[in-house]
């Protein structure tokens, strides 16, 4: 399936499942790229908030998984450890390469998620958290990089919709235990 057949369901996707989402930023974009950056502060210190990200499985919204199934999802946070997602039939996914650990501090991804996986682009995706009074500020920044026929200006603000509601899942579960 071509890219630009399936960028405006992921457009529409993203826009059904953002309603009531807080406003994100997609800091610069150009022909050859851009930059996101989303912030959120939840109600744990850096180390459970830390935890709560790796258990990806459980806050991740299962629409924008291959597998239609978050239950398949798992981050290994070491170097060189997978974001992955388990497949039927015995199929797996890499999402993303974990290239810097610093638990309770930082993680950093590097790959492309959802259909920059099919372009000639790059992604590198940091996670940071900054203790707060009884909170955590955390950050998420997703710069990507390469070649897309397109250009990056319409993907940015779909990729950028698509990161505030899986932030926002991810607070909701920090906050409450559920996504």
């Amino acid at each position: 399936m071509r890219v630009h057949s399936v960028l405006p369901r992921v457009a529409a996707a993203a826009l059904a499942v953002s309603a009531g989402a807080l406003p994100a930023e997609v800091v610069d974009v150009a022909d050859n790229g851009f930059t996101v950056k989303l912030t959120v502060t939840v109600a744990a210190e850096p180390a459970k908030a830390f935890e709560a990200l790796v258990n990806v499985a459980k806050w991740w919204d299962p629409a924008h998984t291959f597998s239609q199934d978050a239950a398949n999802l798992s981050i290994d946070a070491k170097p060189q450890g997978c974001f992955c997602e388990r497949l039927p039939g015995k199929g797996a996914v890499v999402h993303m390469t974990v290239v810097n650990v610093v638990t309770g501090k930082l993680l950093r991804l590097e790959g492309g998620l959802g259909p920059l996986q099919s372009l000639g682009a790059a992604g590198s995706m940091t996670w940071s958290f900054q203790p707060a009074e009884k909170s955590t500020a955390v950050e998420l920044r997703y710069a990507v990089g390469g070649y897309n026929p397109a250009g990056f200006k319409g993907l940015a603000p779909v990729v950028d919709t698509v990161l505030r509601s899986q932030l926002d899942r991810y607070k909701r579960y920090v906050d409450t235990g559920k996504p």
